[in-house]
């Protein structure tokens, strides 16, 4: 039986009761029935994608999002239902609808599709959804509708029409952060008060690169991977995003605020987002997967803004990427295939204090990497690859080992062309300050166990049930939080909603190199330790503390914690 096919019957009661999905509708006995040992791969549930070519397909760019007028939303916002509305009205309003409907992954994969496309869930009528382009100090205010077809007329063969929009990782009011439980049904709509205030007040606490998914309770891993994902860029005083930028302070970074290009592999800016998701296609050209698989679900096709293997073309200068790993459970260590050189500007949006130099980027999900490559070394004609080569056999994580040179998975092919006008970017030697860690400041110390038992996952012992709170942190405090794997085979990204955190020990050593950063994702290998400093400010609300495999997530690895007066 299909798991959704196992929520069906209360489907009904979902909306008005939505407790049940952590609580005692669907015994949690039951669902440790959908464990499997490990290694056992079924052709039937889990078969090899149809071949298809690598590098023909062009790299898709969502535009930025289109901005609507306040007067066309009806019923209008309704500020009483968002914390601190008014001090920080909304400058720019935006729609989004959630619809199904069929994309081109690939054209060899399209072509076996009678419909033309693959089944995707998507915002807008495309996956990834447009980007949303943000400012620091321009309040930001989405209305998105779920459009997708109930249960009983999708024909999306996984995953759930529930759906709940979270904006990884921003500074964000409870109500507005995605909360896993804050779902709508189909036909009904949420809205996101998105406040663009910097956390403490502090520029030191700006974040870059961010992205939004859903995150429907037992639901996040399907649904994300049916389509709902996409990537956000917030600007602020330094990190303009204008590379002419002469203003003082104005780091001059890769970028013209240009978004979106055209369906030739040509982008119209050189700031550029990258989200991967790993798919695995059947026979018709359509997304499968396998809901009984509760280690992890693998692809077999890397796609890049949701385009298998496709290439890019650019210019001989300097470019911006933003490179994110969107799950749901795969693992990368990202490379040039000639190995050459890259700058790590930001770990997980945040600007480091230094640039880093680099010749890969690990990322485990939710990840994100911002990464500067300099293409004036290369000639127009050339062309050079973007590959993976970290070895992962399962779900649960990545052997460690790096995959042979013949064995190496194709991301993405640049293609290099003509020079089109001066690069004046820049890669300055000092990017952001990181905010100060006072000690004296900590009233708490907590530790947060990762493990699994009867076949689920758990956080210090306990499975997902929205009905407890873990933790109850006091606005204007901070506190000492460890992370730890209690596993010895599995990987967890732990990913704790609203706060970034910097890194006090990493087993038991300070963090260097790209670890000298704010982040919201540690990624904890076999018995790994992570004591982190956080502080919590601004809103007050629930959120949630989880891992980012999101088929672990599904499978109870979540729990609640509030922010109280």
């Amino acid at each position: 039986m299909k798991r959704r096919d196992l929520l069906k019957a209360g489907a009904a009661a979902v909306a008005a009761t939505p407790a049940i999905f952590g609580g005692a509708m669907v015994p949690r006995s039951a669902q440790a029935q959908l464990c499997r040992p490990e290694g056992i791969r079924s052709p039937l549930t889990e078969p090899d994608s149809p071949p298809v070519s690598s590098f023909s397909e062009p790299l898709y760019f969502p535009p930025a999002m289109a901005e609507v007028p306040q007067g066309s939303l009806n019923p209008p916002p309704d500020p009483s239902g968002h914390q601190r509305f008014n001090e920080f009205l909304p400058q720019k309003f935006y729609v989004q609808h959630l619809t199904e409907g069929y994309w081109n992954y690939h054209s060899e994969l399209s072509a076996l599709n009678a419909n033309g496309g693959s089944l995707a869930w998507m915002f807008n009528g495309a996956t990834p959804g447009e980007t949303l382009v943000a400012r620091y100090g321009e309040p930001v205010f989405v209305r998105r509708y779920n459009d997708l077809p109930d249960l009983e007329n999708s024909l999306m063969p996984f995953g759930y029409p529930a759906s709940t929009i979270h904006l990884h990782n921003a500074h964000t009011a409870s109500e507005s952060d995605g909360y896993p439980m804050d779902f709508t049904m189909p036909g009904e709509h949420w809205d996101h008060h998105y406040a663009m205030m910097l956390a403490r007040n502090d520029p030191r606490e700006a974040l870059g690169s961010l992205w939004y998914h859903d995150h429907m309770v037992d639901f996040t891993a399907t649904n994300v991977y049916a389509g709902l994902s996409a990537m956000t860029v917030f600007y602020d005083n330094i990190d303009t995003g204008d590379e002419n930028d002469t203003r003082p302070g104005a780091l001059r970074l890769p970028g013209n605020l240009q978004f979106g290009g055209d369906n030739q592999g040509n982008p119209n800016g050189y700031d550029i987002q990258f989200i991967l998701h790993d798919v695995r296609f059947d026979q018709n050209g359509n997304p499968s997967y396998n809901v009984f698989d509760t280690d992890g679900h693998l692809g077999d096709l890397i796609t890049v803004n949701r385009k298998v293997k496709p290439f890019m073309n650019v210019e001989p200068r300097k470019y911006r990427f933003r490179i994110y790993d969107g799950g749901p459970s795969r693992f990368y260590e990202l490379e040039l295939r000639d190995q050459s050189e890259m700058m790590c500007i930001a770990n997980d949006g945040n600007l480091l204090e230094h640039p880093v130099p680099v010749t890969s980027v690990v990322l485990g999900p939710a990840n994100r990497f911002d990464v500067i490559i300099d293409f004036s070394r290369y000639s127009p004609g050339d062309h050079i690859d973007l590959v993976n080569v970290m070895e992962q056999i399962n779900g649960q994580g990545p052997t460690g080992r790096r995959l042979s040179a013949d064995k190496v998975m194709d991301v993405l092919r640049f293609n290099i062309v003509d020079l089109k006008g001066p690069d004046n970017s820049q890669v300055p030697s000092n990017l952001r300050e990181l905010p100060d860690i006072n000690l004296d400041e900590v009233v708490a110390h907590r530790e947060w166990v990762f493990d699994h038992d009867m076949g689920l996952w758990t956080i210090n012992g306990q499975f997902m049930d929205p009905t407890i709170v873990s933790a109850a942190p006091k606005q204007g405090t901070a506190e000492i939080w460890t992370f730890r794997n209690a596993g010895t085979s599995w990987a967890h990204p732990v990913h704790v909603h609203f706060e970034e955190f910097q890194v006090l020990e990493w087993n038991g050593k300070p963090p260097t190199g790209v670890l000298k950063s704010r982040k919201d994702v540690a990624v904890l290998g076999p018995g790994d330790s992570v004591k982190v400093f956080y502080r919590f400010d601004d809103f007050q609300g629930k959120y949630v503390i989880h891992c980012h495999n999101n088929v672990h997530e599904d499978n109870a690895m979540m729990l609640q914690w509030k922010i109280v007066p």
